[in-house]
């Protein structure tokens, strides 16, 4: 879906973080300090960073200001820190961050900052690289590069993937209740996440399962994660 970049300096942070988007189709990529997060910045352009502010060599505001005045700031920044006073939000948010993060960052209010990160950075220019990554090749062509993702064109475009799974779909009534239920439950998920372009939050959401409940359970049937976003094009 999307390249995003994560600065912090605390591995745990790096990892947590990594896990959730990356779950959510995205390419994410990890930098410990503001040098790594210039490099990374520089060879990849991401489409959204989320930049701590607390930091042991250069601070976020910073780094921040320092894109700023480079005429850099082309991406949204969202803030993140477990110790900033109002005034350092404000700061940030007037040198040009589109959002402020407490931590403990709860997984709902990441997803929905990163998703209106997103959505900000694709109403501002052209659509057509994220476009192609979520059409087949022939609906691309019908869209124009000003439509936004959001709309009926976006949603019903996508690769009629989870009918051809469903046609390969077979089941052994002649197994044990249990064995054949697993068979069936990893079935319907791979639908779903085939049919959601494997994003787990969209998954949770249409299953009526909770998040975290959802992952243990597609990791206990043995549902390949990957195969839904194989499947809508996802990096």
């Amino acid at each position: 879906m999307a390249t995003i970049l994560v600065v912090d300096d605390e591995l745990g942070i790096r990892d947590l973080l990594f896990e959730i988007l990356n779950d959510e189709g995205h390419q994410v990529e990890l930098a410990m300090n503001a040098a790594e997060a210039r490099a990374i910045r520089a060879e990849l352009q991401p489409d959204l960073v989320l930049l701590d502010i607390w930091m042991p060599d250069t601070d976020g505001v910073t780094l921040l200001k320092e894109w700023a005045g480079a005429g850099l700031l082309n991406m949204p920044v969202i803030m993140m820190s477990g110790h900033a006073t109002i005034d350092t939000a404000v700061q940030a948010t007037r040198i040009g961050a589109m959002a402020f993060l407490e931590k403990p960052i709860t997984m709902q209010k990441l997803l929905k900052a990163v998703e209106q990160g997103l959505n900000r950075k694709s109403t501002a220019a052209p659509a057509a690289r994220t476009v192609h990554s979520l059409m087949p090749a022939t609906a691309v062509q019908s869209v124009s590069h000003d439509t936004p993702l959001t709309t009926a064109t976006g949603l019903t475009a996508l690769p009629a993937l989870p009918q051809a799974l469903h046609a390969v779909q077979t089941f052994d009534l002649n197994h044990p209740l249990r064995e054949a239920r697993d068979s069936f439950e990893k079935a319907y998920f791979e639908y779903h996440l085939a049919q959601e372009g494997g994003s787990m939050t969209r998954v949770a959401e249409k299953t009526g399962l909770e998040r975290t409940h959802l992952y243990r359970k597609l990791k206990q049937l043995g549902v390949d994660l990957s195969r839904g976003k194989r499947g809508s094009g996802a990096n």
